[in-house]
């Protein structure tokens, strides 16, 4: 079997006829049943929204603005239709962001990325992410189940116990951030253990330079890439075509001018603004704050939905750090909590595929010892990442408004 199912690969005057259905259905389920789009959708006529080009005239929401709405209205902004005690879990992103999870199977529809990525029913699969606090290791735990896979809960680090249990479980798949899967290899490599059953992957949460993927290529491990959040699940996902990603089934998307909600010509890169069909969290035209451009024509796996080029960085200065998001206002936070910090701008790099950040920080004289572990302390309680520290004189850093600087450069 090619595709996960016919969805796949209906034609697009199928796909716009299921629109004029499902378009105007989450609207109205969103204006009777959601308190914040009651009153962000209080002026739009649900039945005269069924088409991509009527989205245009409906505000847009923005991904920045859900830490405030989430603080003035408890625990998800008003933006669910369902009671916190009628969900299943609820995670918590940087920020923080209390993200829903409601009781229905694949809640994050992660089963149909796994799918493209070569998994099958009766298979083992190695979940590298992380369980507490944030929603990924649910997120692949809940789409392999869903798909009839059995899943080993790993979770993050104890890279040792990691390769013991590949060697012992010989799972055919994993799934995780790519530059943690070659710690593995790597660490199974000094080992010398067998994990060779590990035969295909699914990562996520950062990105794949092509040199890594030919790397894990010549390591017999096909790996694919999918593009999900805590607020929306599965928006893509790449295919053995790997011609851009396929915009999942239970998204649409639109690809925006950034600051506005302006879509933009084929091919242009802008913000990605998604409507999702998820009738629990009913998010509709919520900008990511991601950029990416959306691909003409049809995919060659056959797979005839929107493609996009996948992540091509942000539409602001918050940035994706080992799978978190880090914003602004958290590098704001841990400067404040300093106030020997005069200035601060956090670096974001990559070394030997590792994401590094480095908080350089203005100081009039030199701090001791217990000051500078105490700020590495912080970064890691308000970030939820271990970040280096740099110190530079007063006046030194650049006066152009950047409070962080990702200058990851991927081939």
């Amino acid at each position: 079997m090619a595709y996960y199912d016919q969805l796949e690969t209906r034609d697009q005057a199928a796909r716009e006829v299921h629109l004029r259905e499902a378009l105007p259905a989450q609207i109205s389920n969103a204006q009777h049943n959601s308190p914040a789009f009651a009153r962000i959708l209080a002026d739009i006529d649900p039945a005269t929204v069924t088409s991509r080009a009527d989205l245009v005239r409906l505000p847009i929401t923005r991904k920045a603005a859900l830490l405030d709405s989430q603080h003035q209205n408890p625990p998800f902004g008003g933006l669910t239709t369902v009671a916190v005690g009628a969900l299943a879990q609820v995670f918590q992103s940087p920020g923080p962001i209390y993200d829903p999870e409601a009781r229905r199977p694949d809640y994050w529809r992660l089963t149909r990325a796994l799918f493209a990525a070569g998994f099958r029913p009766g298979e083992l699969l190695h979940n590298t992410f992380s369980y507490h606090f944030t929603p990924a290791g649910s997120m692949l735990a809940t789409g392999a189940q869903a798909l009839g896979c059995a899943v080993f809960p790993a979770g993050i680090g104890q890279t040792e116990l990691q390769v013991k249990a590949i060697a012992d479980l010989r799972p055919q798949g994993y799934v995780g951030t790519p530059s943690f899967l070659k710690i593995i290899l790597d660490k199974a490599v000094e080992l010398n253990a067998d994990v060779s059953s590990v035969k295909k992957a699914l990562v996520t949460a950062e990105a794949l330079p092509p040199s890594l993927r030919e790397e894990f290529k010549a390591r017999g491990i096909q790996v694919l890439q999918c593009y999900a959040t805590a607020d929306l699940g599965l928006i893509a996902y790449e295919t053995w075509a790997l011609e851009g990603m396929i915009a999942d089934e239970g998204v649409l998307v639109e690809i925006v001018r950034p600051g506005t909600g302006d879509p933009v010509p084929e091919g242009e890169v802008g913000e990605l603004v998604i409507t999702t069909f998820n009738p629990d969290y009913p998010l509709i035209r919520f900008a990511t704050g991601d950029l990416s451009a959306i691909l003409p024509g049809v995919s060659p796996c056959g797979r005839t939905n929107t493609r996009i080029k996948g992540w091509l960085g942000r539409a602001d200065q918050t940035t994706k750090v080992r799978g978190m998001f880090v914003r602004p206002s958290l590098v704001a936070e841990v400067i404040k909590r300093h106030p020997l910090i005069l200035k601060g701008r956090l670096i974001v790099d990559q070394i030997n595929y590792q994401d590094v950040m480095t908080l350089h920080c203005e100081v009039s004289e030199p701090l001791d010892t217990a000051e500078q572990q105490a700020i590495a302390a912080t970064i890691r309680d308000v970030c939820k990442l271990r970040g280096d520290l740099a110190f530079v004189a007063a006046g030194t850093l650049p006066n152009d408004g950047k409070v962080i600087d990702d200058v990851r450069q991927y081939e």
